[in-house]
């Protein structure tokens, strides 16, 4: 018989607070976003090339905790946008991704979609970056327990 006081609780779940959470922000994105003509997991690719320059397409996928399959088809729908290119490198199994003069020319329109997110948080720039440095702790403990999946999709 269980406890009526263990039970387990939606309202009382981690993981419950942060999927709406998550859910929340992405919706916050969306219409910004699309009005760029990005979805949300394409913005990710983006911002991991503005700030670390061309990449492989497996650090790429590394970097944003995705597994390989998952980053063809971004990087596939950026290409056809225009923003990204993608090369051979001297390893051709190698295949390099790099923004293009549009793909670097969109960043300054997406950043004023992200800061109007940002405002909708109601977070201080010092606020913001607790909750981050304390959101990356979290996922740096549970990873670090066996608990992160080995083939994420987004």
């Amino acid at each position: 018989m269980v406890d009526r006081n263990r039970r387990l609780r939606l309202d009382d779940q981690l993981c419950f607070s942060l999927y709406a959470a998550t859910n929340a922000v992405v919706r916050a994105y969306r219409p910004l976003l699309g009005d760029l003509g990005l979805t949300y997991p394409q913005y990710l690719v983006m911002l991991a090339l503005w700030q670390d320059g061309a990449a492989p397409a497996h650090a790429l996928a590394a970097r944003l905790k995705l597994g390989a399959s998952a980053i063809t088809p971004l990087v596939d729908k950026l290409e056809a946008a225009g923003l990204v290119t993608r090369a051979r490198a001297a390893d051709r199994r190698v295949v390099l991704v790099a923004l293009t003069e549009a793909g670097r020319r969109l960043e300054d329109r997406v950043a004023a979609a992200q800061q109007a997110v940002v405002c909708r948080t109601g977070l201080t720039e010092e606020g913001l970056a607790d909750l981050r440095q304390e959101l990356k702790a979290l996922a740096d403990r549970v990873a670090a327990q066996g608990g992160e999946p080995q083939d994420e999709t987004i």
